[in-house]
């Protein structure tokens, strides 16, 4: 027997409340199956299970369970580990589906032979709005029903939207608060910035974009993600978590997004792999990410294993920003919008589309020269877009 315990999405999360179990005792599991519905602070967040066997018994609905509560008792199958799990490590093996094919929430299937696939956040926020489910044509994979089609029902039919009783902006600002004073209080920061030529990459997107529908259009973040997961490849000391006074690399380059919800707050869910994506995967990826982040349909293997976060406040964004590093994470990686400001080039002063970067690090695994190295790697892939 082993038991599954609730796991910790975020360092600034306390505890979790099981609002829907999507298995009964004697469901057979396998790792990566979505077995529950959790509320936190941040939202529903589809909870999957890391087990292989038949479930025993469940935590009762409604309870609020601090983190490492007993969620489920798990029969496990014969020849696998028995004892306690949450996930497994963060870093992911490289043999790991890209984030595209597996980004988005589980679907389950009711009915006949023409089933109806509901996500299991969508079927959770239906309950809560009253909105019914039959003849509900879905916009998701395969015609499946997701949170955004329970919203526009409920938009359509003329009622006031309601928000999920989990989310409470006071609340997501003091763990936020939490979870940033920890870190500024335990990690000793140091940060770099460099101002970046965006000259060759902002002139190969409008190009890329030209004669492409929107939905297929790039955006200057997708360039930007890339290259700094390519940049991590050759710099690892920044990409991995600093967890019981040690420092482990991550074997998959999985990179928190970070994301402000409408209304209020800061998310910072994994893109995963984000290095072996192709810039149009890596667009797709993201588009998904943040409809889902700000709809509440986010797995629980997203907010659990990032390995390093990067944002980028966009072309409405201030010029630069100076994060605070998300612990058990070691560093973030910032960018500001891109500019057109003077440039030398020749000898010659040019106007040229720049991007500030920044980079704050933890000074117990990695040094300003690495932080350097790490800056210039990024700049130099954005100098070949065309490679990214």
């Amino acid at each position: 027997m082993a038991d599954f315990l609730m796991p910790a999405l975020g360092a600034d999360m306390e505890t979790g409340t099981v609002v829907q179990w999507l298995v009964k005792p004697g469901d057979r599991v396998k790792p990566g199956d979505v077995v529950a519905v959790v509320e936190t602070h941040k939202g529903a967040i589809d909870v999957e299970i890391f087990l292989d066997g038949v479930i025993d018994h469940l935590a009762a609905l409604g309870a609020a369970l601090p983190v490492g509560a007993v969620l489920a008792q798990v029969q496990v199958a014969d020849g696998a580990p028995a004892g306690t799990t949450t996930a497994p490590a963060p870093a992911r093996p490289a043999q790991s589906v890209p984030a595209v094919t597996h980004q988005g929430p589980r679907i389950q299937a009711t009915g006949g032979p023409s089933r109806q696939r509901v996500s299991p956040a969508a079927r959770q926020r239906a309950q809560q709005l009253g909105v019914k489910l039959s003849g509900l044509q879905g916009s998701g994979a395969d015609g499946a029903v997701t949170l955004i089609d329970i919203e526009a029902a409920r938009a359509k039919a003329g009622a006031p939207q309601q928000r999920s009783a989990a989310f409470d902006p006071a609340q997501m600002r003091k763990a936020i608060a939490a979870a940033m004073s920890r870190s500024k209080r335990e990690i000793p920061h140091y940060y770099l910035a460099d101002t970046m030529d965006f000259s060759a990459a902002h002139d190969w997107l409008q190009d890329w974009n030209r004669d492409r529908a929107p939905e297929q259009r790039l955006l200057e973040a997708a360039l930007l993600l890339k290259a700094t997961a390519l940049a991590l490849r050759g710099v690892p000391q920044f990409n991995g978590l600093y967890e019981q006074g040690s420092f482990s690399a991550g074997t998959g380059i999985h990179i928190g997004w970070a994301i402000a919800l409408r209304g209020g707050g800061l998310i910072a869910p994994a893109i995963h792999d984000a290095d072996r994506l192709t810039l149009p995967e890596l667009m797709a990826a993201l588009r998904d990410l943040v409809q889902r982040a700000r709809a509440g349909g986010l797995r629980s293997s997203e907010m659990s294993d990032p390995t390093v976060t990067v944002t980028s406040l966009g072309e409405r964004g201030a010029e630069s920003v100076l994060g605070v590093i998300y612990p058990p994470q070691v560093a973030i990686i910032g960018f500001g919008r891109v500019l057109q400001r003077p440039w030398v080039v020749d000898g010659q002063v040019v106007a040229r589309h720049v991007v500030k970067a920044s980079l704050a690090a933890d000074h117990r695994v990695s040094d300003g020269h690495l932080g350097g190295k790490l800056l210039r790697s990024i700049d130099q892939a954005l100098q070949s877009p065309a490679t990214l």
